[in-house]
């Protein structure tokens, strides 16, 4: 994927350059402008499947994950395409490269882009892992193919580098990415259920590979502002 990064780090977008044929798969909703050289096309995030059991799969983990119904292909109809995107946060976008057994595990809300050899599958997760791990509900993203993958996060994004040696216990609303060679498990962070510490459940990310997070969190954001909102239950 040929691309730039233009504006702030805060708020940042990603100019994709397409030549005839070329194309990118990107989240729903996120284009902003293209120079009448791109087609976009979208279609139901189905994972593949046609039909009826397409159509459900889409709808289920739309209702689960949080994740789009729709995803969007831009396609180059002449040389020197352009296609801007961005993601709903304030914050940085990063690119993971894939390929072979080098792949990622996406939380909701961190992809982005993909170029034509790259992409991501919708996979289900463990019951207990959906109902109390915070990490993309039913279904959390596996990224396949070889190629880029551009992710966005809330604040800044971070890498920490795990190794065999230490496990990483980390909220679950500040988990953007992680590598597929780790493994993780939901825990409380202290006290019963973990709220003795306000913390709640965690993650606990075990082996060898990389961890992003992102340094805000939506969910804390949304607690800030509510106390400042209009009560309607009294109308």
């Amino acid at each position: 994927m040929e691309y730039e990064l233009k504006g702030s780090s805060t708020f940042p977008i990603a100019v994709v350059h397409l030549n005839a044929g070329d194309s990118v798969q990107i989240e729903s909703g996120a284009m902003i402008y293209h120079n009448g050289r791109v087609a976009l096309q979208g279609r139901m995030n189905s994972n593949g499947r046609g039909g009826l059991g397409g159509l459900m799969s889409a709808i289920g983990r739309s209702m689960t994950s949080g994740e789009s119904f729709f995803i969007t292909t831009a396609t180059g109809t002449a040389d020197a395409g352009e296609l801007a995107v961005a993601p709903g946060n304030p914050g940085p976008i990063r690119e993971l490269e894939v390929g072979g057994d080098h792949q990622w595990l996406l939380n909701t809300g961190a992809f982005l882009a993909a170029d034509q050899t790259a992409g991501y599958q919708m996979v289900r997760q463990s019951v207990g892992r959906a109902l109390f791990g915070g990490t993309g509900g039913f279904f959390i993203m596996a990224t396949q193919g070889t190629g880029t993958v551009l992710v966005s996060a809330y604040g800044d994004m971070l890498a920490l580098d795990l190794t065999d040696a230490d496990d990483y216990v980390i909220d679950n609303n500040h988990v953007v990415a992680w590598a597929s060679t780790l493994d993780y498990r939901i825990e409380a962070a202290s006290g019963t259920f973990g709220f003795t510490t306000g913390e709640g459940l965690v993650n606990r990310f075990s082996g060898t590979g990389r961890v992003y997070i992102q340094t805000r969190n939506v969910e804390a954001l949304a607690g800030m502002v509510q106390p400042f909102l209009p009560d309607n239950s009294s109308k």
